[in-house]
């Protein structure tokens, strides 16, 4: 059925010259993963990255969680950012609700090239991020940005401003940072506790939190919990806006 909509839309538009209105798909979760390719992240972190994301997506875990909701089904994209200029669809939007669903969706992940960008510019993927919830077909009862990152800002549109706009417009915003010793020589030296940062100035909305990677080795548990609790809604009392680690 998915497939026969946007060909029933092309029909439609061919025969009367204007588009035709297809009716949003319901489902329990619109949810946008954005991943940092900045010049922090080489390809190697850049690829368990994606290992992070692949293998939780396709476990029954994260499966189970989609097919619990009241709708059983979530609306998906994954998107790598960097700098202002670059936020680029690694996977669209796409509907998932059962396992074969979720492991096509991870193979598009899995199989896309490596695209490195430059600076880190977590407001202009956030604003990017509010655009593509317009484009998706899909009307969740939730909608949450999940960014994941080994640095703050430094470059790009305005973050607080990003934020208090995704806020207004009740898009919930998840942190993942990842907590890295590695420093690239060819960057100046940061000394910002990225966690905290991302506590304080990046996740907003009700229930928003943080769960940080210690490395990008520990990626890949920090992804499935966060996954799993995005997913289920399942958010304790003491995972405030303030960002309490689960």
């Amino acid at each position: 059925m998915k497939t026969l909509l946007p060909l029933l839309a092309a029909f439609v538009f061919l025969i009367t010259g204007s588009p035709a209105s297809v009716a949003a798909i319901d489902v329990d979760l619109e949810l946008v993963l954005a991943v940092d390719i900045s010049f922090s992240v080489d390809e190697s972190e850049a690829r368990k990255q994606r290992d992070g994301y692949v293998a939780a997506l396709q476990s029954e875990e994260v499966v189970d969680a989609i097919r619990s909701g009241p709708r059983g089904r979530i609306a998906v994209t994954y998107v790598e950012w960097a700098d202002s200029s670059m936020q680029r669809i690694v996977a669209p939007w796409t509907i998932i609700q059962s396992q074969a669903d979720a492991a096509a969706f991870a193979k598009q992940v899995q199989d896309a090239p490596f695209v490195q960008g430059h600076y880190t510019a977590i407001g202009s993927m956030l604003e990017r991020a509010m655009g593509l919830f317009a484009t998706n077909n899909a009307k969740g009862l939730r909608r949450v940005v999940d960014i994941s990152g080994d640095g703050p800002q430094n470059q790009g549109a305005n973050l607080e401003t990003a934020r208090q706009r995704a806020a207004a417009q009740d898009i919930v915003i998840n942190g993942l940072p990842i907590i890295s010793e590695k420093q690239n020589p060819w960057r100046p030296r940061v000394s910002v506790e990225i966690d905290n940062y991302y506590r304080n100035q990046v996740i907003a909305g009700p229930g928003a939190f943080v769960i940080p990677a210690r490395d990008f080795d520990d990626f890949k548990k920090a992804v499935l919990r966060k996954m799993i609790l995005e997913i289920a809604d399942n958010v304790v009392p003491s995972l405030t806006s303030r960002g309490m680690q689960p």
